[in-house]
Order: structure tokens, then sequence, then C-alpha cells
């Protein structure tokens, strides 16, 4: 699939979501790179914001196989990965699958499961692969987790380790909208619900292919070395605990790469570095004050590394490099 190609097709799935969603462009590019990119997305907002409806808008876009599962404090791993129960008409044991054996998993309030039911999914976010009984299956592709989570409520919930926050690409902030955005909000939804008269505009194989080919999208050296160089400067800022690790310099680089295609250029930008930053490496940072993350610094902390990085010039492949 050319990178043109791809572009059409992320175009197809935003319109489509646009259907329901009103505004939110930045928010919609946010889960078209992860899904490109086969990454994760967390979704964390108060309630009422739009996460899950947001999530069911891409996930009807796409002629995938999905399923949701709400999480509480007595779902066991077993309830996501499946089992193996004793058939008495065939006289032997057989697997049934869980919900992790989809295409696309909406985990609904993840942070209100237990750490033991949230580490059951590490497997299958980083690995595409679930065991059971000592058995070991592949997902099919694709496979994406969206993950929302409530951030004013604390009580009977469990924050969410930094080992499995790190398997998530991109933590996305929905945000309220705004006042015209809200008045569209009440005109759209006051005798219908636009998400029942959605549907897939994307078959399976189209996004495999997409998954394959985004990673052609040209890098230049200086453009590495510049994320690099964030990366790096994450771990020596005064007010950071703990900063991002090379896992999170790879997410930095595919996210940039497939949003450059979005953008409709077939080689990275620093501008795109820039722009993926804060989703990327926001929740993959630990500040040495809690309180000053309540407050915004984090953002904050994040704009002024982008700052002080000197940004490299931007070079434009040529003809024996381009790939379109």
């Amino acid at each position: 699939m050319e990178l043109d190609r791809i572009r059409s097709m992320a175009q197809r799935i935003k319109e489509n979501i646009k259907r329901v969603i009103v505004g939110k462009d930045d928010v919609i590019d946010q889960l078209l790179v992860a899904l490109i990119s086969s990454g994760h997305v967390l979704l964390e907002d108060v309630p009422g914001t739009g996460k899950t409806l947001l999530a069911k808008s891409l996930a009807k876009s796409l002629d995938c196989a999905f399923r949701r599962v709400q999480f509480t404090p007595d779902l066991l791993p077993s309830d996501l990965s499946g089992i193996n129960f004793y058939n008495q008409k065939i006289g032997e044991f057989q697997f049934r699958p869980g919900p992790v054996f989809t295409n696309i998993l909406l985990a609904d309030e993840i942070n209100r499961a237990t750490p033991r039911t949230q580490s059951s999914l590490l497997e299958t976010m980083e690995e595409r692969q679930v065991t059971v009984d000592g058995d070991t299956r592949l997902l099919e592709r694709p496979f994406m987790v969206l993950a929302t989570q409530n951030p004013v409520e604390t009580q009977g919930t469990f924050p969410l380790p930094e080992a499995q926050l790190d398997r998530f690409l991109i933590k996305v902030d929905m945000g309220y909208p705004s006042t015209d955005e809200g008045v569209e909000i009440l005109r759209r939804f006051k005798e219908r619900d636009p998400l029942v008269e959605i549907g897939p505009v994307v078959q399976r194989e189209e996004i495999i292919d997409a998954q394959q080919n985004y990673a052609r999208v040209f890098v230049s050296d200086d453009v590495m070395r510049y994320i690099v160089r964030i990366v790096e400067v994450t771990r020596q800022h005064s007010e950071i605990m703990l900063g991002v690790s090379p896992r999170g310099s790879q997410a930095l680089l595919k996210a940039a790469q497939v949003y450059a295609i979005l953008q409709g250029r077939d080689y990275v930008s620093p501008d795109d570095i820039k722009k993926m930053a804060k989703p990327v490496l926001g929740h993959r940072i630990i500040l040495r004050s809690v309180l000053g993350m309540r407050e915004g610094q984090l953002d904050n902390i994040i704009s002024q590394i982008l700052k002080a990085v000197p940004v490299p010039s931007e070079r434009i492949p040529s003809d024996d490099e381009g790939i379109l």
C-alpha cells in the first residue's frame, strides 16, 4: 500500500467518526496514529466528555471484531484471556476464548480493576498473544486496546503502574467542547443517536497493509538525533523523577511517521515530533511533585524541553530516497 492510500484510508475513518464526534480533530488524529502504528490508546478525562463514544465510533468505522469489557474490582484475568473447560459431551477440555480475542478491545474504566487483572493485559498489549495453562495463542491482527479511565475519582480505583502506562503508545485527553461545539452536540443528539447510523468504511486488510507499510516514511539522521535529545533531556530535568525510556523514543518515532502521512508527506519533519511529543511522552514521565502534575505542570515542562532542544534544519528527501 502506497503512503497516499494510507492517508486516504485514514481520512475516510476520520470523516466517519466526525459524523458522531463534534470537533476533536486532533484527538481523532491521535487515534488514527495509534491504529496505523499498531499502538494502544489510553483515553483519560472526566465523565461525560465522550471517551467511550469516541472508541465506539472508531470501532464501528472498521470492518473488524469489537469487544467491550467493563473493568470492575471483581474482574479476573481469566475473564479477559479465556479458560479451558471440560466439555462433557466430547469428554475433553476445550478452550473458551475471552474478550481479548478480538481486533478492537475497549477496556472501559481500566483503573477500576485490580493490579492483577491490569497486568494480565501486558502480554496481550506488548506481544499480541495470550498464554493459558501453558498454551500460547496468537491474537489476530490488527489488535488495539482502547482503555478509558476517570482521573477525578480515586476511591475504589487502582492507578495504572508505570510498566503498563508505558505500553500505551498515546494518552489522549478529551477536554471540554467549545460553546459552538456544545450547541452542535445538543443539536446532533436531540432526536437520534448518530452512532447507530455509521458503519464500516475500511476493511481489515487495509488496516493490516497500512500497519506494514507506514514505516517506509523517511526519517533523517538529524531528526532521529532530535528525538533522542528530547528524550535525554527528560532524564536530566530537575523536576522529573523518571524520564522517558528507549521504548518511548521508538514510540515517538512511529507516531511521527504516521502523523507525517496524515499531513500528506513521506518524510518526518521536526514539527511532527513536536506535535506528537506531549501525547506520546506525557504519560511516560513521572514528576517529583505530584501536586505539580495535577496543576498541568507536566505539559509546561514538555513545552520547555521542546523549546530548549535545538531544532534540526528540515531536510526533504531526494528522489532516490522518496517513496511515494
